[in-house]
């Protein structure tokens, strides 16, 4: 009996599922790993094993010693690379292949964030349904890897959580989705990242600019800011921030 291969598509969207999973969740009883299985048409025991060959060529997992499933290396670790090589390509793609599983066009699977392009034409809808369908992807992926929780504050209320960039969207096209470029925020400490208000050092620990420090007679900086000083973020399960991109922050954008 001829075995039933996995195709491209069905590895794209298994290491799609990949990136939005905790690591203690790729298992076959998962809920999200059951519904992909029944989207693809493979049992959740097959996704399962596929999302831990992920993890075995994943450099994070390999640095923790833990070794995930080796035998099928070959069949993912191109589709690694590709995302390594072109992140914005890969996950589009992965995206619009898991909407064709659903009987679904792009434009229907994420017509939420697709309000104001239906006028566009050409490469310019491209370019916009692309980057807020990947912006979309990005915060999912960073919600995950810090479980739903704000780095800071450990607010756990989705509506109220942010993907922030550390190097900003603006200043690295390559980094754009890394999710080593990405820290979970509650918006008023997402503001102050983005503004250079607080840093963060190659240690994890926090720091406060000396603007915000200039106000600790207001009652403010007592309730929201005194106790973060020093204090070391809550970090991901998977995808630690990047040292080199929390140097930029520090040194380009933290007011210090």
């Amino acid at each position: 009996m001829a075995r039933n291969l996995w195709t491209r598509d069905e590895l794209i969207v298994t290491f799609n599922l990949y990136l939005k999973l905790p690591f203690g969740q790729l298992d076959h009883r998962a809920k999200d790993v059951i519904e992909l299985a029944s989207i693809i048409g493979r049992t959740p025991g097959s996704v399962a094993m596929r999302l831990n060959n992920f993890a075995h060529i994943d450099p994070y997992h390999q640095q923790r010693g833990i070794r995930g499933l080796s035998g099928g290396r070959r069949q993912v670790e191109p589709i690694w690379n590709e995302f390594i090589n072109n992140k914005a390509e890969l996950l589009f793609e992965s995206e619009r292949i898991l909407a064709e599983y659903q009987h679904k066009t792009i434009d229907q699977k994420f017509s939420a964030i697709l309000i104001g392009t239906e006028n566009l034409k050409g490469e310019t809808k491209i370019r916009e349904v692309k980057t807020r369908v990947n912006q979309s992807v990005f915060r999912q992926i960073v919600l995950a890897n810090y479980s739903g929780k704000c780095a800071v504050t450990e607010i756990d209320i989705p509506e109220l959580l942010i993907a922030s960039h550390i190097i900003p969207w603006s200043k690295n096209e390559d980094e754009r989705l890394n999710p080593q470029n990405g820290i979970c925020l509650s918006p008023t400490f997402d503001k102050c990242f983005d503004k250079g208000f607080i840093g963060i050092d190659a240690d994890y620990k926090i720091h406060l600019s000396g603007v915000l420090k200039e106000k600790y007679e207001k009652p403010y900086f007592e309730h929201t800011f005194k106790e973060i000083e020093g204090k070391k973020m809550n970090l991901p399960l998977k995808f630690l921030p990047g040292k080199g991109f929390l140097d930029y922050h520090f040194t380009k954008i933290f007011k210090h």
